[in-house]
């Protein structure tokens, strides 16, 4: 997330029999979205179907082998919210799950739903997906030789990863309102602080849960070498969150990540992300909902 006009989600380097050949491509979705205004981005351009009949055994091998060594560490230093989360939208380590499914349960709970999408989006895109409750979610499955690691979104990241905390109330309000603050801003300063925002929450976030540090950013509850090192290496400066701090700290992807923030509970982050967006709404000129 650098910018505005960069891709924010999906795979576009997985060939994959789940991906819909006649859907749009995310090429094309980026040329034909860029420049429009926030509220001309259709998002439903950008969904495709599924597919579910086309993952493999090996597909849903990988699944499985991922979901169960992650859960073994995340049982224990795993925010309550994923886990409760992981339980609340049925997640099967046998299988794949399906998105329709998923939403099934996750609409009820928030108003939150998944959606497949083809590859990475513009970021104006992406935003737009995540101001109306939606979530756009990669629908391919890495190698299995790419198990332990792989540079870009898949499935498991972002249902595995993401979609869990998406059935608490005051992360799900807290997502949209950054969902919406983020398409109407237009100010390049203001656009790197809601990017360095968004790392050090949702993708690499700490939370204190019973007097425990506790894993909830995806890029830790997917990722074993990451989330072991967040909460174990002494190599980790790990600050109270604070969210004007949070905005002005750089952060680089290429390596784990040396300096983490810890939330006291996620009403602490709605919290800050509503008054931070009520201004920054107020300088497009737009009342925040």
């Amino acid at each position: 997330m650098k910018g505005t006009d960069e891709p924010m989600k999906g795979t576009g380097m997985i060939a994959s029999a789940v991906l819909d050949s006649e859907a749009v491509t995310a090429q094309a979705y980026a040329d034909s979205t860029a420049g429009l205004p926030a509220d001309d981005i259709d998002i439903d351009r950008m969904k495709i179907v599924q597919h579910w009949e086309r993952y493999t055994d090996i597909d849903h091998e990988v699944w499985g082998i991922i979901f169960d060594k992650r859960m073994n560490q995340l049982r224990e230093e795993g925010s309550r919210v994923f886990l409760d989360g992981a339980k609340a939208i049925q997640l099967d380590p046998s299988c794949i799950p399906r998105l329709g499914d998923v939403n099934a349960s996750l609409l009820p709970s928030t108003g939150w739903s998944s959606h497949a999408v083809p590859g990475y989006l513009p970021a104006k895109g992406f935003f737009a997906f995540l101001a109306q409750r939606q979530f756009p979610t990669t629908i391919t499955v890495r190698p299995k030789e790419q198990m332990e690691y792989l540079p870009e979104p898949d499935i498991i990241h972002d249902v595995f990863g993401h979609v869990p905390l998406h059935t608490d109330e005051a992360f799900a309000d807290f997502l949209q309102t950054y969902g919406k603050a983020a398409l109407y801003t237009d100010d390049p300063v203001h656009t790197e602080r809601l990017a360095r925002l968004f790392w050090f929450t949702v993708e690499f976030g700490l939370i204190h849960e019973d007097n425990k540090l506790k894993l909830y950013g995806s890029g830790l509850i997917s990722s074993e070498g990451e989330g072991h090192h967040a909460l174990h290496s002494k190599e980790v400066e790990r600050r109270p969150f604070d969210l004007e701090r949070v905005c002005s700290t750089p952060f680089e992807i290429d390596h784990y990540q040396p300096i983490l923030y810890v939330l006291d509970s996620f009403d602490q982050l709605r919290e800050a992300m509503t008054g931070y967006a009520e201004k920054l709404l107020a300088i497009s000129g737009r009342a925040a909902a």
